[in-house]
């Protein structure tokens, strides 16, 4: 009689089958629907907007639901020191730990030259996207939704690079569970993650348009810790090395990330 881990490991094979034959019918369709539209026409109007309509249909529609069904199933949803996106996927990971409220951290944060971000709705996207093709600035451009404890981020700050929206430093705060404990018996009343946007492109798993990030997310977390400190003399900090193992990885739009592992807890 097979075990449990046994079935568990056959159905995990069973759904990466799945998922990739509906990566591959996927393509599939998409190959064939370009094919008939390049034979029927060359290059017209039609056969733009096809290939747009066909790509805003996978891109949006399809591929997202695709990821949200079968994370559900192979993502563990619990603490693993990594935050997850609105379709399941593992996101940015959790590099910043705070001791204070969130009032604290908005003066802080504003003391150290810090902007806090607009709400992600119709609106602030338009914004953001006319900002970006216009090459114009917008301070409080909106971030994407990141979840940890099953909620998306309290608060959001960031910082321009050459009054861009392209580039920038960002960081986003989760509320602590009252009660939570984190790995080791550490407590805190915040968790962060900080990354660095570095341009924009296209996702790897969905092709939706998103920021891609600086590899080395250690050098971001620093920063954000840097401007603390250097802003207020009394904030304090306290690293734990190797709160979770040094690794190489991939965030939700599919770039490289990598991290010493170390968490520092920022005393406000």
């Amino acid at each position: 009689m097979a075990t449990k881990p046994t079935k568990l490991r056959h159905i995990l094979d069973t759904v990466l089958i799945i998922k990739r034959l509906a990566v591959i019918a996927l393509i599939a369709f998409t190959a064939f629907i370009l094919y008939r539209l390049l034979i029927n026409t060359v290059l017209s109007r039609s056969v733009i907007f096809g290939i747009i309509t066909l790509w805003a249909f996978s891109a949006y529609i399809v591929l997202p639901r695709i990821h949200r069904l079968l994370t559900k199933i192979y993502i563990p949803n619990y603490f693993i020191g990594r935050t997850r996106t609105g379709d399941g996927l593992l996101g940015d990971p959790v590099n910043l730990a705070l001791l204070g409220s969130k009032r604290d951290i908005e003066q802080a944060m504003k003391k150290a030259g810090w902007i806090e971000a607009d709400q992600l709705n119709a609106t602030s996207t338009w914004k953001m996207i006319t900002a970006s093709l216009r090459r114009k600035s917008y301070p409080n451009a909106p971030v994407s939704s990141l979840y940890l404890f099953g909620n998306k981020q309290d608060l959001a700050f960031q910082q321009e690079v050459n009054g861009s929206t392209k580039s920038r430093h960002h960081v986003r705060f989760w509320k602590v569970p009252r009660g939570w404990y984190l790995p080791g018996g550490y407590t805190c009343d915040y968790l962060g993650a900080a990354t660095f946007d570095t341009a924009v492109g296209v996702s790897l798993y969905t092709f939706q348009v998103t920021h891609r990030i600086e590899e080395d997310t250690d050098i971001e977390r620093d920063y954000v810790i840097q401007s603390l400190t250097d802003s207020n003399k009394k904030i304090t900090v306290d690293i734990v090395k190797n709160f979770t193992t040094g690794y190489h990885s991939r965030n939700g739009g599919g770039d490289t990330i990598k991290t010493d592992g170390s968490l520092p807890f920022i005393h406000l």
